[in-house]
């Protein structure tokens, strides 16, 4: 019998609220630790997961008991990161004026990511966002 030690998927719910986004890191760095070359994902993967947890929270909509689900996963050398929520606005890429202090995570999740975007939830209610990010590679 052939066993597996390496995460395949992980996902968790957390409070909708901004406090939970650094429990969603800790989530995300700890699944990574497992992977064999995790840290080739952990700087992009960390700052992406941060803003689309911090848009569910912010413009879900949703009343404040509903939770957030964050969901990794790792596909074909890619990791998958999604954040669910129960709202139904879906999310884009929009210009910030220089002078405003929010309103650019899309914008970086639509730089850094190799590909991303947002699908209704199984079962009706809310919707899912979802990043791939490619692994990046350091010189020796």
């Amino acid at each position: 019998m052939l066993v597996s030690h390496r995460p395949r998927a992980f996902a968790a719910r957390l409070d909708s609220r901004t406090e939970s986004a650094p429990l969603a890191r800790h989530l995300l760095r700890a699944y990574l630790a497992g992977l064999p070359a995790g840290d080739r994902y952990r700087d992009i993967a960390e700052l992406l997961l941060g803003e689309l947890f911090a848009n569910a929270v912010q413009h879900a909509g949703a009343p404040a008991d509903r939770l957030i689900e964050v969901r990794f996963a790792l596909v074909c050398n890619r990791l998958r990161i999604e954040v669910h929520d129960a709202g139904a606005g879906r999310p884009s890429v929009r210009s910030s004026r220089p002078d405003e202090e929010c309103g650019r995570g899309l914008l970086l999740v639509n730089e850094l990511a190799e590909r991303w975007g947002c699908c209704p939830r199984s079962g009706g209610i809310g919707k899912f966002v979802w990043a791939l990010i490619a692994p990046t590679f350091t010189l020796a």
